[in-house]
């Protein structure tokens, strides 16, 4: 039999070479291109997520009180009422905070608030370090499973007294601020960031068992 031309064997050999696998520049821009498939859905849900959520920080804005939103009002610190009581009884308050405890009396329920500082909107910051306590007043019955613990509260209203009660062992002065405006803030939302990379076994692991050795049992550790 003869042998092939040295031409075809080239040709053959090229060939052989050819399909061993992408590589150079085309390579590179193949996998560019998948990876950007791959991440486009995952960016495109986070976007979505963003959007939702100013959305909604927009509505819920929206419904807060005028006099709620309004930073314009003086308002002393609740350690300043606490220590002069008499220089601020009667003057208007806008304060708030994360709700303590609820007790309902015969005509009016008083709601305990561990004050926090509050941004422009006259929302309470719950992370912030807090800045005494304070009783809002308001009036008629308020179920306190609808006022729950940690649950932010804001009000304005004028203060109307300093009455102590006992924390521990301690008399404790809280000022007493009677709610004509009030609002319950809801909590805020969770946001759940996509993974870029969403295959089965990509958290934490890029296989079952992705490991110290390259071979089958490819396992936890790297």
């Amino acid at each position: 039999m003869s042998a092939a031309p040295a031409s075809t064997a080239i040709r053959n050999a090229r060939g052989a070479a050819g399909g061993a696998g992408p590589s150079g520049p085309a390579s590179g821009r193949r996998t560019d291109r998948d990876s950007a498939r791959v991440l486009t859905p995952r960016l495109q849900t986070l976007r979505i997520a963003v959007v939702g959520l100013l959305l909604l920080g927009g509505c819920a804005t929206s419904r807060v009180p005028e006099s709620i939103r309004d930073p314009a009002l003086p308002s002393p610190a609740v350690s300043e009422v606490q220590q002069r009581p008499e220089t601020f009884i009667g003057q208007r308050a806008r304060w708030g905070g994360s709700i303590l405890g609820v007790h309902n009396a015969r005509d009016t329920t008083g709601i305990e608030v561990l004050a926090r500082p509050l941004n422009s909107s006259g929302e309470p910051d719950g992370t912030a370090g807090g800045l005494g306590r304070f009783i809002v007043e308001l009036p008629g019955f308020k179920d306190p499973a609808e006022y729950p613990q940690q649950r932010r509260l804001t009000v304005v209203g004028p203060l109307v007294r300093v009455e102590t009660r006992d924390v521990g062992e301690y008399p404790y002065p809280y000022p007493v601020v009677a709610g004509d405006v009030w609002y319950l803030w809801p909590d805020p939302p969770t946001v759940t960031t996509p993974w870029p990379y969403d295959y089965p076994w990509y958290r934490p692991w890029y296989g079952p068992y992705f490991g110290p050795w390259l071979g089958p049992w490819y396992g936890p550790w790297y």
